[in-house]
């Protein structure tokens, strides 16, 4: 359930959502493993280097998302979190396509648990719980985004990632699940306070956000949902799905049939629901994916894929949800 003060914390405090059951969690070994990696997912795997990471994709060679997911390369092996529900099928057609190389994919799941710790306060609570070592609250918050860095909890093994997967800039915790419940207590007790998911994801949408399994699915080409200025790179060589985006990029000036738009609607005239039909003109022209209160704006918000002929900002559509009386919503641009 939403709430004012857990937004709060979010924006100008430490936040810690447990994110271990929705994520899953990967590992590659070998000598092999950036550049098999590199050979599959959208982004350049092969060129990170220990501490550095990447948001990506993979795709079905029809150009189609399978998942998304943050790749970490630390010392010695690569480590993946994506959503908990492509985990074992990503984890399946990451192996089963090894031949000869020197690779090993294991699900090591249930072996960490993960923490998310947002909002500016983040680095100065992850510096005094865990053992950073030489970097200071300042080095963790200057870390780039998707950096990595390997400490200890209580003497098990830790991994710090940079992330803003809710629009707001922290980290993911990734801890021994032996030390797990000791976590978390730990943290609150160094000034960070638990939120609900439900809090995150209103900020989530208010960055304008995409989260698979809700604005992203099997049906979905990246470049329809936005994420290809952070999951895709232009300039590495091939990957699994690569002929359709370079197809859609150069031949048709990167124009997909729908694309994810930001949308606001009119305060006082009750909720956004995802799935309410979007028209315009009496012509079915999408849908909505995501749909929040915004504490900021003081009105009803949403994310969810139009007609590209509807998508610039301005554009006034009507939201349609059974016997509901129609009501107006505006094309934005995101953030909001």
């Amino acid at each position: 359930m939403f709430s004012h003060d857990d937004y709060r914390v979010l924006h100008e405090g430490a936040a810690l959502l447990d994110r271990t059951a929705e994520r899953g969690r990967l590992e590659l070994r070998g000598a092999d493993r950036r550049a098999y990696l590199h050979g599959l997912l959208t982004n350049d795997i092969a060129g990170l280097s220990a501490g550095a990471g990447c948001y990506a994709a993979l795709l079905t060679p029809q150009g189609r998302m399978i998942s998304d997911m943050r790749v970490s390369e630390l010392r010695d092996r690569l480590v993946v979190d994506l959503p908990a529900s492509t985990s074992e099928g990503v984890r399946q057609r990451l192996a089963d396509f090894i031949f000869s190389e020197d690779v090993e994919v294991q699900d090591i799941g249930a072996a960490f648990a993960q923490w998310g710790l947002y909002g500016p306060g983040a680095a100065q609570v992850a510096a005094s719980v865990l053992d950073v070592g030489p970097e200071s609250s300042d080095a963790l918050a200057s870390l780039p985004m998707y950096g990595n860095v390997e400490r200890t909890f209580r003497d098990r093994p830790a991994i710090l990632v940079r992330s803003d997967d809710f629009g707001i800039g922290g980290f993911e915790v990734l801890v021994d699940a032996s030390v797990s419940g000791l976590l978390p207590q730990a943290l609150v007790d160094a000034g960070a306070q638990r939120i609900d998911g439900a809090t995150a994801d209103v900020a989530r949408v208010e960055a304008g956000r995409p989260a698979f399994g809700r604005d992203m699915d099997a049906t979905t080409i990246p470049l329809e949902a936005g994420i290809e200025d952070r999951a895709i790179s232009l300039t590495k060589g091939c990957y699994v799905g690569q002929e359709i985006i370079i197809r859609v990029l150069h031949r048709g000036q990167g124009r997909v049939a729908k694309r994810l738009v930001g949308m606001v609607g009119a305060a006082g005239e009750g909720p956004l629901r995802p799935g309410m039909r979007l028209e315009s003109g009496g012509r079915e022209i999408g849908s909505l994916t995501s749909a929040v209160e915004s504490p900021r704006l003081g009105c009803p918000i949403a994310l969810g894929y139009v007609h590209r002929d509807f998508s610039e900002p301005g554009h006034v559509l009507e939201v349609r949800h059974g016997d509901d009386p129609v009501r107006p919503v505006t094309v934005v641009t995101t953030p909001f």
